[in-house]
């Protein structure tokens, strides 16, 4: 019984180590996003503008899998 309680006590320190870690990388990765949001915008419109201008029926695949992803989101919810 003793090991379980002890086990148990390292298991939540070891989660709350982790928990601190991650909200310091969550952290860092927001504040770069918050400074730089219109770079970060930017960038994505050009990747987009190339993708089009290369490849226009990737982009036609990738909003068929989103409407269909969409679509099967919401016939699960409505099942539930």
């Amino acid at each position: 019984m003793e090991e379980l309680i002890n086990e148990n006590k390292m298991l939540k320190e070891e989660n709350l180590l982790l928990k601190e870690k991650l909200e310091k990388y969550a952290t860092q990765h927001k504040k770069y996003y918050e400074i730089n949001k219109e770079i970060v915008i930017e960038k994505a419109k050009s990747r987009l503008k190339k993708i089009t201008e290369e490849h226009p029926e990737k982009i036609k695949e990738y909003r068929r899998n989103a409407y269909l992803k969409r679509k099967e989101k919401l016939k699960n919810e409505n099942i539930k």
